[in-house]
């Protein structure tokens, strides 16, 4: 079949890398992909959010299946433009995307559902929510509604932290649009972990827990960026708890958003801070996280292309998923400044010695070709992945693989899966 993917970043290299492997997978398109990309396919000058421009050229290319990465492409409702013409998508409709595009859709949900999640409160004026700070107290977090590429979450450690987010939010507009209205909630204590389902919008299937390290710098400080590195699997969440939060969380969610006429098909991620209650919810996103993909996706022994194939139609797999028994460690290699202002065209050099290197993946996120030649064309630039047989391994393994990238002012953080580690007796 001809598969089209939707993105550019390295979310979407790792899903065309998947697809490709899968025999079923005759002809690969990007819109409008990368440098990484266009090594396994053809890479077309389409934007992510240009629903009618992907779904045309779908159709005029003989397009079998259209995957779709970012959320501001399925919130542009790519999706529904692709069906509206006969051809397959793997991923949620526009609506059904609402549970991550709009923070206050997902929390109401979440409590009329009676899924766990921290308590909150939105707010459209300034004052009222500065008065409902003052009332709370710190810590405090300050969400934008809608979608902030991965930063509308600040996590206030003072009141006086948080008044200044809520200037930056409400007042100078930091994230536009995304914050003319704030969720304001309950600050959790716990560690955080990602879950991810696939679903036909009745059915659920869980896939390995993984563990994204958000902060930017070292320890889990500094502010949020896009994630810095993942791992999988995350021994934080065993077998039990991985059906607990199945139970509790992803499948009344999934419920919840058929009642509302708005059924989900394809992947439900669910942030997770586990608390000494529990599992909670910190967000849900509607599509594979980013780095989790780059650690999920290889660990996957299943044909991929077929699987997304099959939630296009409304069908899960018939039988468990099946999964390789090694441990996965990603490391974003970012530009220096990123997740705040920093400088492009920085040339890369070493990637060709990674191809040489078993089990290793370099994912491509914001890299461009210039003379010829691959350059920095982005915050995070590369995300590199290795598989080993357990975690310490993985995580060698790719910083290894890392030691041998080199571009100016390169940044990446050094501590990615050691709090993985410090749970492996």
């Amino acid at each position: 079949m001809n598969v089209l993917v939707v993105g550019k970043g390295g979310r979407e290299h790792t899903l065309a890398w998947a697809l490709r492997r899968s025999p079923l997978v005759e002809n690969m398109y990007a819109a409008p992909g990368n440098p990484g990309i266009a090594a396994l396919g053809t890479c077309v000058s389409i934007a992510p959010e240009d629903a009618d421009g992907i779904a045309r050229f779908a159709r005029d290319n003989g397009v079998d299946l259209v995957v779709v990465g970012p959320d501001g492409a399925l919130e542009a409702g790519v999706v529904d433009a692709v069906e509206s013409l006969g051809i397959r998508a793997f991923g949620p409709t526009r609506a059904a995307a609402e549970i991550e595009w709009s923070k206050v859709f997902s929390k109401e949900m979440m409590r009329e559902e009676g899924i766990p999640t921290a308590a909150f409160a939105v707010f459209s004026e300034l004052e009222p929510a500065r008065a409902y700070v003052n009332e709370l107290g710190a810590p405090i977090v300050v969400k934008a509604d809608g979608l902030a590429a991965g930063k509308g979450v600040l996590v206030c450690h003072s009141v006086e932290e948080a008044m200044r987010a809520l200037d930056d939010v409400m007042t100078d507009r930091l994230f536009g649009d995304a914050g003319q209205n704030v969720v304001i909630e309950a600050f959790m204590e716990g560690e955080e972990a990602s879950v991810f389902a696939i679903t036909d919008g009745e059915g659920v299937m869980t896939l390995v827990p993984s563990q994204d390290h958000k902060p930017i710098y070292e320890g889990d400080t500094g502010p949020n960026t896009g994630g810095m590195g993942a791992y999988a699997p995350a021994p934080l969440i065993d077998d039990s708890t991985l059906r607990d939060i199945r139970h509790r969380i992803i499948e009344p969610a999934v419920r919840g958003m058929k009642k509302r006429g708005r059924p989900f098909r394809g992947v439900l991620y669910c942030g997770l801070m586990m608390t000494s209650e529990g599992p909670m919810v910190v967000e849900f996103n509607s599509r594979f996280g980013d780095p989790e993909a780059q650690v999920i996706l290889p660990l996957m022994e299943d044909d991929f292309a077929e699987l997304a194939y099959g939630i296009s139609e409304g069908r899960l797999p018939s039988r468990p998923l099946s999964w390789k028994r090694k441990a996965a460690t990603c490391v974003v290699v970012a530009s220096g400044g990123y997740p705040g202002s920093y400088e492009d065209g920085k040339e890369i050099h070493g990637l060709e010695a990674l191809d040489a290197m078993d089990d290793v993946i370099a994912f491509h996120a914001g890299t461009a070709m210039q003379d010829g030649r691959p350059v920095t064309h982005g915050g995070r630039v590369l995300g590199v992945t290795a598989l080993a047989d357990d975690l310490r391994g993985s995580i060698d393994r790719a910083y290894e693989a890392v030691d041998r990238i080199r571009f100016d002012n390169r940044y990446f953080r050094g501590d990615i899966g050691e709090k993985g580690l410090r749970r492996i007796v």
